[in-house]
């Protein structure tokens, strides 16, 4: 049934076309979806893995072990509890969930990781076996040059 002037076979086209528009639809919202699962589906770093976050806390470790050790050092504690909640929002910022940093801060396995990576830390800045001359003696040349534990004590 197809004529010269293809009037029947245009308009059985454009039926078709017009049919075709929720397809097309929901293909493009498909296509959205697809270009952005890469972002949703990337993991994240478990929390010990982002450098900022994890030294940060090492230095608030360290200095809570200067602050205990040392009679003549004390801590800042506002300004501890200030990094402490900085470190918090920023590991918002990165993605992480309340649960997940309170997971990573409360953790045993966790502790004993930070731990063993302030004893590292402190031995290769010559402290010790944390003896509480050399430690004292490190916190207050901390104090003194204002590093990131320093200016967690005075």
């Amino acid at each position: 049934m197809i004529l010269t002037d293809k009037g029947p076979v245009r308009m059985r086209f454009q039926i078709f076309r017009a049919s075709l528009r929720p397809v097309r639809a929901a293909l493009f919202s498909l296509l959205l979806c697809l270009a952005a699962a890469p972002a949703v589906v990337e993991a994240k770093p478990p929390l010990r893995d982002v450098a900022e976050i994890d030294d940060s806390l090492m230095a608030i470790a360290i200095a809570d072990e200067i602050r205990k050790t040392c009679d003549d050092i004390s801590a800042r504690m506002i300004r501890a509890l200030s990094t402490i909640n900085g470190l918090k929002s920023r590991a918002r910022e990165l993605g992480y969930s309340d649960a997940e940093i309170e997971n990573y801060v409360t953790s045993k396995s966790e502790k004993r990781r930070m731990r063993a990576k302030a004893t590292a830390y402190l031995q290769a800045q010559g402290v010790a076996d944390r003896s509480p001359e050399s430690l004292c003696r490190f916190g207050a040349a901390q104090i003194k040059s204002e590093t990131e534990i320093g200016r967690l004590l005075r």
